[in-house]
Order: C-alpha cells, then sequence, then structure tokens
C-alpha cells in the first residue's frame, strides 16, 4: 500500500509524456484544435508537446516536481475551457467528454502537487 502514490504518480505521467511525443508526431493535425485567436498555431503545439513531456520529467525526478505538476494542472485546465468547453456547450458529446477528462487531469495534477517535496 506505501507503494501505491509512487505507482500512482507513473501512471499519471507516463501518459502525459506520450500525449507529448504525440504533439510533436502530428503538429500539423493537431494545430486545427489550438484557438484561433493565437497565431502559429504549430508553434502552440510543440510548445504543449514539449511542457507535457517537461512536467513529466520534473514530475518523475522530483525536481521542481511541485512547479510542475501545478504548471501541468493550470494547463489541463486551459485545455478544457480553451480548446473543449466551447464544443461542449454546443452539445457535442465528444468535446464534453474531453472537457471532464482535461478537467479531471488538471485536478488530478494538483493533487499531485500537494504531495511533492519541492
Amino acid at each position: 500500500m506505501k507503494a501505491l502514490p509512487t505507482i500512482g504518480k507513473f501512471i499519471f505521467v507516463i501518459p502525459m509524456m506520450i500525449f507529448g511525443i504525440f504533439h510533436f508526431m502530428g503538429a500539423k493535425s493537431m494545430s486545427g484544435m489550438v484557438p484561433s485567436f493565437l497565431p502559429g498555431a504549430v508553434f502552440w503545439v510543440y510548445l504543449t508537446g514539449a511542457a507535457l513531456i517537461g512536467a513529466g520529467i520534473g514530475i518523475i525526478i522530483g525536481k521542481k516536481g511541485k512547479l510542475a505538476a501545478q504548471l501541468l494542472g493550470l494547463m489541463l485546465i486551459l485545455f478544457a475551457v480553451l480548446i473543449h468547453l466551447p464544443g461542449a456547450m454546443g452539445g457535442d458529446q465528444m468535446a464534453t467528454s474531453s472537457f471532464l477528462k482535461d478537467v479531471a487531469l488538471g485536478g488530478g495534477a494538483w493533487l499531485l502537487s500537494s504531495q511533492a517535496k519541492n
């Protein structure tokens, strides 16, 4: 039972890092999800990919893990509000699912930040 927080940390962080890799592999196709008020959509896809990977590394190695988890949570909540909420408000069930998923993951990241030592 003492190992569960460590196992949970890896179960949470490894998919985030894989999502980051996906951002680099499919930047062009993901660029359409970037809100239209942000110029340079592909840049934002690469930046968020790097942020996902960086947060994962920081959390795993324990260097600025608290800050990494807090910023990851903020990014996920921003994704929920800026990317998925508009579709969810329009009745899109897939967007609603993505909105709820990102809100839950953002909350999980903030909860994880409370466990970090630095």
